[in-house]
């Protein structure tokens, strides 16, 4: 499977996930089953992050929040989201 092909999937998958992420007010949201590992560094918008511990189904990830309202869910080993969860922690 070529690059882009895998990165066009995986970032329809990291939409879709994020899609159904979305809980009425005063509800929990669900958890990420899946990650993307494609540098959306471009999406996320704020200053915020929050970490979600691996527990079946949800899986290790970094969620960001993106500019179209949506949650972005990252993995956490990939280096766009280490630099940019370290820029985010020296803001705080």
């Amino acid at each position: 499977m070529s690059i882009k092909i895998l990165s066009i999937t995986l970032l329809l998958l990291s939409i879709c996930v994020g899609h159904s992420s979305e809980a009425p007010p005063g509800k929990e949201r669900p958890c990420c089953v899946g990650i993307t590992t494609s540098d959306m560094g471009c999406a996320v918008v704020g200053e915020t992050y929050r970490e979600q511990a691996a527990r079946p189904p949800c899986v290790k990830a970094i969620i960001f929040n993106t500019g179209n309202g949506k949650q972005l869910c990252a993995d956490p080993n990939a280096q766009w989201v280490k630099d940019l969860t370290a820029k985010m922690t020296k803001l705080k």
